[in-house]
């Protein structure tokens, strides 16, 4: 019989843990490459990946062929390197996530059609926040942003619900992991915070869009459990200029919170309090 390996007490410590005796030199050459490519939306060749990680192509070579291979990332005929979608699709694999996307779809359709607006939910990820469901409006045509596509934590009303509805221990840690998306704008921190406060007060998020002219968007907390926020709910409001007859932003916005109030029951919270609740 085979006598396991002992382990010293001082090698079994979460500090140790975090040593170089701990280190994966090949693992951590991979998340690196993952890394840079999801800072990359036109993808990367290999040389731009070795000078933006400081290392030879020679260093990272097989294991960006291995991460191909494995269905990480994608190669096209010029060879720049890009992400594929494996890792949207493990992360949906997740229990949590998969049983919010269930839940909220056929509300997120109800929205949809009784607001006659496209709607996605958002969750926080990672510094940045990511869209995980989205329905189109049902008329001619719609505004709608694709599931797994980033947006800025800090200038968007979903980044600013989810923000506002967290404790100040973990606002904190968010704002610390922050990563710019392409396109997002600087935001003074005395602004964001005065923001955050209006919209904690309101019970909801209601903005020009930052990033598109003409956009009202209109956002709720999705509560969990445990009563802290899990996700935004968000409606990119256009408005109808001819004579077709649509629900106004006012009506919008009550639609909204009763949706997300009852997403919100459906995930196990019980003291939903949004104003537009009816």
């Amino acid at each position: 019989m085979t006598t396991p390996a002992k382990v010293s007490p001082d090698e079994d410590t979460g500090a140790e843990r975090g040593s170089p005796r701990y280190s994966a030199p090949a693992l951590d050459k991979g998340l690196d490459i993952l890394e840079v490519l999801a800072d990359s939306p036109e993808g990367r060749t290999l040389n731009e990946i070795a000078q933006k990680l400081e290392r030879s192509v020679s260093e990272i070579f097989r294991m960006a062929v291995t991460l191909e291979r494995r269905g990480y990332v994608l190669v096209d005929v010029n060879d720049r390197y890009s992400l594929s979608l494996k890792m949207f699709e493990l992360a949906h694999r997740q229990r949590p996530l998969r049983s919010l996307v269930a839940v909220a779809l056929p509300l997120l359709r109800e929205l949809a059609h009784r607001a006659r607006q496209s709607c996605h939910l958002a969750m926080y990820q990672g510094g940045r926040v990511v869209v995980v469901a989205q329905v189109d409006s049902p008329e001619r045509w719609s505004l709608g942003l694709k599931v797994g596509v980033m947006m800025g934590l800090t200038d968007t009303s979903s980044g600013h619900v989810l923000l506002a509805f967290r404790d100040e221990v973990e606002r904190a840690r968010m704002l610390a992991a922050h990563i710019k998306v392409e396109g997002e704008m600087a935001m003074d921190p005395g602004e964001l915070f005065e923001i955050l406060r209006h919209v904690r007060e309101r019970g909801h998020a209601v903005m020009e869009s930052r990033q598109i002219r003409g956009v009202t968007n209109i956002a709720y907390p999705v509560m969990g459990s445990a009563g802290q926020v899990i996700a935004a709910l968000n409606v990119p409001y256009i408005e109808r200029i001819d004579e077709q007859v649509s629900p106004s932003k006012d009506e919008v916005k009550a639609i909204v919170g009763n949706i997300t109030g009852r997403i919100s029951g459906l995930m196990g919270y019980s003291s939903y309090e949004g104003e537009d609740m009816g």
